[in-house]
């Protein structure tokens, strides 16, 4: 196991721990010693292997020899015994929103509770509102909580779904029988969950494209399965849907599959209106009683035959209507097809564009690589500059930053850039917390030696629209704030983000001249891009900024490309688009 491997068991045996009621000590023993792996300054093979994995501070004999039994076995026999000893309800509970181990304990002690199912009849019996530490209001948070994990149950992170799609769309594309092939529906539009993967196929062959794909690796169970069309469903409940048609109808299907309902509708009146009918199977002459596809099917291998044989493109199906081809990300029916008719659609950022990116954590807060490794990590990248932003010290839970720690921090990133280790230039920064009251963390005479100030909610989510609007503006305002993070907190598909008003932060930070960033960590992509095509046509600019927390989380950035592009983002609102000798003038007109 990687030393992030073994902080995760280690965490995991903290939370194991805390719900069988142990020692608090001991339960703190492990979230130390998971968070001393997390930022250890060499690796742990060395430690290992030099016998010097106790001098760790943080690290005991006991932990020692547990993380030397996981580095070397892959597996600790105390882990797998304490696993047993808890019901495996009890930590599907702990998935609900707001639900720790000491509730769960509690419920579980007071009420009997091992399960979901247990914990539904509970509140809906108010047993959960008498017991003490809970309430009504604490009840009706947990049922809404359940009900939400049922509904993002049904949903995937694009992120994670893009991971399973990506190798199946190359070995599809690495068949003998396959002679197209691409994945469509909400993925290829880049939203920010995902229902299921569609992949379209063309081949003239398709018994042996099926073969292969009902068998795949990580298959669960094959849901069904024909000549043209199969699904399987993976064990993380994902499904897949293959389906295979002539050379000829291809792009047709390619089109429909991607589309979003709204905007396959408004193309198929586009076509009307020209006399044509058009579907998955192809654009016909429209009157007649036959449908489209029995109208492509009987023309099929006629030298003369119309549309569907002679479209090989997206960009020619959008021509043939009179229309600028239309990116798949803008295809949701929201006036991109207007656009595209008088030629204005943007030419949208792509990952390629960024020359850096903003709000990044190092081992300093709650981020497991050091400065020097985030560094290497965005000159792998090929970027120019990166920028460090580790919490505050009011995030005392992700070990923030104390001015003192903040000020040494910004030494050790000036003698960096001057010792000239890595071609790319480190910009201080902090993520500041915008404290309940709209007050900052971190001190104005602090805030004026950073490079980049991002500030940032983390806490009293409960606070009404007004309130919360009001705390971000007065945040907005005060001298030295370069982004506004994540904007509304949400987690997607796990927490609710809170109630602000986008209209009244927006203008708040044109008039200060304050960037909302895209964070673009696959659980936020906020803000969300519904909001980012009004935002940027009254000048707001953003910075598409990873969060990253390891070296690994750099390449997040490409999730945050989706929502700008979805948000109909052109490079020049991306501030983090500009080189680097650019980028400084830019910041230090903000600052």
């Amino acid at each position: 196991m990687t030393r992030n491997e073994i902080a995760e068991v280690l965490a995991g045996i903290g939370v194991l721990l805390e719900l069988k009621g142990e020692n608090p000590f001991k339960v703190r023993a492990y979230q130390s010693g998971a968070r001393a792996l997390e930022t250890l300054a060499e690796p742990l093979e060395t430690l290992i292997a030099e016998e010097r994995l106790r001098e760790v501070k943080g690290i005991g004999e006991a932990l020692a020899l547990k993380i030397i039994e996981l580095h070397t076995t892959g597996r600790l026999v105390f882990y797998d015994k304490l696993k047993a000893d808890v019901p495996a309800g009890l930590l599907e509970i702990l998935e609900v929103p707001g639900v720790g181990p000491k509730k769960v304990r509690a419920l579980n002690q007071r009420l009997g509770i091992t399960d979901i199912d247990g914990l539904i009849a509970a509140c809906r019996e108010g047993k959960v509102a008498s017991l003490e530490g809970f309430g009504e209001k604490t009840q009706q948070k947990i049922l809404e909580g359940i009900a939400n994990r049922a509904a993002y149950a049904k949903r995937h992170l694009w992120w994670d779904a893009h991971e399973v799609a990506e190798p199946i769309l190359e070995g599809l594309r690495a068949l003998p029988d396959v002679q197209r092939a691409e994945h469509a529906g909400s993925l290829r539009r880049g939203l920010e969950t995902v229902g299921d993967l569609d992949f379209i196929v063309a081949s003239e062959t398709p018994a042996s494209v099926m073969d292969w794909f009902c068998a795949i690796d990580g298959v669960k169970e094959v849901t069904a399965r024909g000549e043209t069309k199969s699904s399987v469903r993976f064990q993380s409940g994902l499904q897949a849907d293959l389906r295979i048609v002539p050379a000829a109808q291809f792009v047709f299907a390619l089109h429909h599959f991607t589309g979003s309902k709204d905007h396959n509708v408004q193309m198929r009146q586009r076509a009307l209106d020209r006399g044509l009918s058009m579907s998955e199977w192809g654009l016909v002459p429209a009157g007649g009683d036959e449908t489209v596809k029995e109208k492509v099917a009987a023309v099929a291998g006629r030298e003369d035959a119309p549309h569907p044989q002679s479209i090989e493109s997206e960009k020619e199906l959008f021509a043939a209507l009179g229309l600028h081809f239309i990116p798949p990300e803008l295809r949701e029916g929201v006036g991109e097809i207007e656009a595209a008719e008088k030629g204005e659609l943007p030419e949208l950022v792509r990952f390629e564009d960024l020359h850096g990116v903003f709000h990044n954590h190092t081992h300093a807060s709650d981020g497991k690589n050091s400065l020097e490794e985030m560094a290497a990590a965005a000159a792998a990248l090929g970027w120019e500059y990166l920028g460090i932003a580790d919490h505050s010290k009011a995030s005392f839970q992700a070990k923030g930053l104390s001015e003192e720690r903040l000020l040494k921090q910004v030494e050790q990133i000036r003698a960096f850039n001057k010792s000239g280790k890595a071609p790319v230039h480190v910009f201080s920064g902090v993520e500041c917390d915008i404290l309940a009251d709209g007050k900052l963390d971190v001190p104005e005479d602090v805030r004026v030696q950073l490079d980049c100030v991002v500030v940032s909610v983390h806490g009293s989510f409960s606070q009404s629209e007004d309130e919360m609007t009001a705390r971000i503006i007065r945040a907005i305002e005060q001298p030295h704030v370069t982004m506004l993070g994540h904007l509304t907190g949400r987690l997607l598909l796990a927490r609710e983000g809170y109630h602000v008003n986008f209209a009244k932060v927006i203008d708040a930070a044109l008039a200060n001249g304050v960037i909302i960033e895209i964070n673009a960590h696959p659980r936020r992509l906020d803000m969300d891009w519904r909001h980012w095509r009004r935002a940027a046509e009254h000048g707001l600019k953003t910075s598409i900024n990873p969060d990253a927390h390891n070296t690994d989380g750099l390449a997040l950035a490409r999730a945050g490309i989706n929502t700008a592009r979805k948000g109909w983002l052109t490079r020049e609102s991306v501030i983090n688009t500009l080189p680097l000798a650019e980028v400084k003038k830019a910041l230090a007109g903000r600052t």
